[in-house]
């Protein structure tokens, strides 16, 4: 196990950048997530760690180690690929002597160091089988014993549970951390999927363009997103553009809203309200100034909970998310309510920003 430093590191083709200027501090044990949409720069950055990538700019150090011009090989990095990797003509045993065996260790430590990293995942009876002959979260959990088998200074996860079902992956994300922690494992993962990122975490890195957009706990960047993208990518937000005028935020529907803690903003804002934290009435709530009359004009069921989409003005839309049991407001398509929020419930970012798709 080893801290992960990455300096600088920037890798561009051409005149242009997949990663710029990535700087970070991965410590000792921590399990980092690298969360963002298709391209922004996660997996390239993932791939300059791992050795396959060399980066244009900047530098990578593994412990006391400057690796960044070291061979993959070279490199003590156990890396699980999205889709697996196994070679199909070799048992569970082999694809996971293999990493060994390319190292060189010696024949008589093979098989016991084999059986260890099988036995950490649950396979060890399978050792005789073929990657076809297993389903698709067995084959994820020898990946990972083949990364765990030479012992590695960081684990870096490429998409690891993509190509699993809702509920197999579910289940392998809770093992994978379980072991991590188990084993003490600086591990580095890549992935598009925030809830995966948000169970998994100690520490989160959300990636745009190239860019780090924002670092930080899960209830950091949940809480005090830094902008409308981060707002949008971790968590749900409904958005509302405008503008602050005498410590409130007028919105382009002309909603006024109280904002006491965003008074520093001048001009042009955008706004950011979390689903759960709008309460749905019939009557206004009581104490609150942001209270807005509304209809009803769709109702998601989601199980335990109930999205509540109420139209509020002609061009603006307020989503509540409420608990799905007795004794909760649950109104129907096309009724009269109000919604409404504590003033400091919503965040306010200063510019309106164009949306980017996640």
């Amino acid at each position: 196990m080893a801290e992960v430093r990455l300096e600088g590191i920037s890798k561009r083709y051409g005149d242009f950048f997949a990663v710029r200027n990535f700087t970070l501090t991965v410590p000792d044990g921590e399990f980092l997530v690298l969360l963002g949409p298709s391209g922004c720069g996660k997996t390239t950055t993932l791939r300059m760690i791992a050795g396959f990538v060399e980066p244009s700019t900047g530098s990578i150090r593994l412990g006391n180690a400057d690796i960044t011009s070291l061979p993959p090989w070279r490199r003590n990095a156990g890396l699980v690929f999205q889709n697996y990797a196994l070679f199909p003509h070799l048992t569970v045993d082999q694809n996971v002597a293999f990493g060994l065996e390319m190292r060189k260790v010696p024949k008589g430590e093979v098989a016991p160091r084999v059986a260890e990293a099988l036995r950490l995942v649950r396979l060890g009876h399978l050792g005789d089988r073929l990657p076809r002959q297993l389903s698709g979260g067995q084959q994820q959990r020898v990946a990972l014993a083949r990364a765990l088998v030479f012992r590695p200074d960081v684990l870096l996860l490429d998409e690891p549970l993509s190509n699993l079902d809702a509920k197999l992956r579910q289940e392998v994300r809770v093992e994978i951390r379980e072991l991590q922690r188990k084993l003490g494992l600086t591990a580095i993962m890549v992935t598009h999927d925030q809830e995966e990122a948000l169970t998994m975490a100690d520490r989160l890195v959300v990636m745009s363009e190239g860019e780090v957009k924002q670092a930080g706990t899960q209830r950091e960047l949940y809480e005090k997103p830094s902008d409308r993208f981060v707002a949008g990518f971790v968590g749900r937000s409904t958005f509302l553009d405008g503008k602050i005028d005498g410590g409130r935020f007028i919105s382009d529907g002309g909603l006024s809203i109280e904002c006491p803690n965003e008074t520093a903003i001048r001009g042009a804002a955008t706004l950011a309200l979390r689903p759960e934290r709008v309460s749905v009435t019939r009557e206004p709530t009581p104490g609150g100034s942001n209270s807005f009359a509304g209809e009803v004009e769709f109702v998601s069921y989601l199980g335990a909970l109930l999205d509540i989409h109420v139209r509020v003005n002609e061009t603006e839309r307020i989503v509540a998310q409420v608990p799905n049991r007795d004794g909760v407001f649950a109104p129907a398509v096309g009724e009269k309510v109000r919604v409404g929020w504590a003033p400091g419930a919503a965040s306010v970012f200063a510019g309106v920003e164009a949306p980017r798709t996640p």
